[in-house]
């Protein structure tokens, strides 16, 4: 067997390491292991391999693997394959931002400052919001932290949120609810549009009600009414959140323009890959009477005594950099790089680029709500407008439907009837800018099993 560099000891290296212990084989540094719990007999491996024959063996095991590279993507419910332009790889590859922790000494950390303070001023300009922090792990515990914020400011503890919003983003905020004691009163979703039910969320909003957390748009795809749902609950002194596609606000009002008091959302789609759900990066932004109030950091811009321009931390209220009681979160990771791809993705889109991405979601995904309204035993069971997902009613399972695309190299998905008994046999289909007409017209075909 040719030398390995995974496996660098010799037996030489090995009784060396063991007389430095005190200890005279293997055998003694596991004698603290009951034997009746250690395997016995040889594990069933094959034959050793050379360096080249196992990096060759497993380039092979690894081209089996289905990837968004290779098949023509439908999925949606919160991660899109989405373009991301190949700038953003060799920015974020530099070595000095991938390699890049915390700045707790923000004098010497200026490039990561000035690359989170870009970002954050973006945040804003998207949103129409005031503040934004320096990210969240993901769009669901931003929603959570979103709750946490409400019901501090506010002085109540009370949250109300349709269903129409993404099932683990509620299932997220209840578990973050659940030390304080927060209640949360879910509100049904009207059966005939997909979206919220107004009159019901009129009902059960009071003066007791921290905040609504509203999706716009919606889990299903669907786009909500954010200025009815913005009056309804400031006209009981609770605060408006709700969550963005980032994507969308290429052609929809900003939430600052409906009266948002915080907006959130997943920033998966601003340039980074779908990498198997993870990791993302949530996005905050709040009016600037809630500044005090975000977790996480934010940094600003300053000069220093020369009058040169420099960065700095300007709240940091996470519990690394102060005393634990006084923290607002206890994010611990550093999800700048996701952050900092978000940045380069924007700034190299710039306005007009995202205006034309969120068109084409816009324009693809009618069409292919229209093409596969026609495929006989398929309909979309919600009248309201849709941007880059809807949901379909099929005649089986989704795993029926995703084993007939199969031969097409398609996937949709994921299944509604899991968080929605009442969907059961409708999934989501979304459709990003890359996907063409083709393969649009190629899935209405694998649905209705033609070949």
């Amino acid at each position: 067997m040719t030398h390995s560099p995974y496996l660098p000891n010799t037996d030489a290296d090995r009784k060396a390491m063991l007389a430095e212990m005190g200890l005279g084989s293997m055998e003694d540094l596991f004698a603290d292991i009951p034997a009746e719990v250690r395997f016995k007999g040889s594990m069933k491996l094959p034959p050793a391999l050379s360096e080249p024959e196992l990096v060759r063996h497993m380039k092979e095991l690894a081209g089996m693997n289905a990837d968004a590279g290779s098949w023509v993507v439908f999925l949606g419910g919160g991660s899109y394959d989405h373009f991301i332009p190949s700038v953003v790889g060799h920015v974020v590859g530099r070595s000095e931002f991938y390699t890049a922790y915390t700045p707790y000494q923000p004098e010497v950390s200026q490039g990561v400052l000035q690359s989170i303070y870009e970002y954050q001023t973006l945040i804003c300009r998207l949103t129409d919001m005031e503040v934004s922090n320096a990210s969240m792990y993901d769009g669901a515990s931003a929603m959570a932290e979103a709750a946490l914020i409400a019901c501090a400011a506010t002085r109540r503890a009370r949250i109300v949120v349709p269903m129409t919003v993404h099932p683990e983003y509620r299932e997220t905020v209840r578990t973050y609810a659940r030390g304080p004691a927060i209640e949360i009163v879910e509100v049904p979703y009207d059966s005939k549009t997909g979206q919220a039910d107004l009159g019901a969320l009129e009902k059960t909003v009071d003066d007791a009600t921290a905040a609504v957390l509203l999706a716009h748009p919606n889990f299903f795809g669907c786009l909500e009414n954010p200025d009815e749902v913005s009056r309804i609950a400031h006209d009981k002194g609770a605060l408006f959140v709700v969550a963005v596609d980032p994507i969308s606000l290429g052609l929809l009002k900003p939430p600052g323009a409906y009266g948002a008091d915080i907006a959130l959302g997943e920033g998966q789609p601003l340039g980074n890959p779908m990498s198997f759900g993870g990791p993302y990066l949530g996005f905050l932004a709040t009016s600037e009477k809630l500044v005090r109030r975000m977790p996480g950091r934010i940094a600003g811009a300053t000069v220093d005594l020369d009058g040169d321009r420099g960065f700095v931390l300007t709240l940091q209220t996470r519990e690394q950099h102060i005393r634990r009681e006084k923290a607002t979160s206890n994010i611990c990771s550093n999800e700048a790089l996701n952050a900092l791809a978000a940045a380069v993705y924007l700034t190299t889109m710039g306005k007009e680029g995202l205006v034309e991405v969120a068109r084409l979601c816009l324009e693809k995904t009618a069409y292919a709500r229209d093409q596969i309204w026609k495929v006989p035993g398929y309909s979309v069971p919600f009248s309201a407008p849709v941007f880059k997902e809807f949901a379909v009613r099929g005649p089986g399972s989704l795993k029926e439907v995703n084993a007939r695309l199969a031969g097409r190299k398609m996937l949709v998905g994921p299944g509604l009837g899991t968080a929605y008994p009442e969907l059961n046999g409708c999934f989501l289909v979304a459709t990003t800018e890359k996907r063409t007409k083709a393969e649009i017209d190629g899935l209405a075909a694998g649905l209705g099993g033609r070949a």
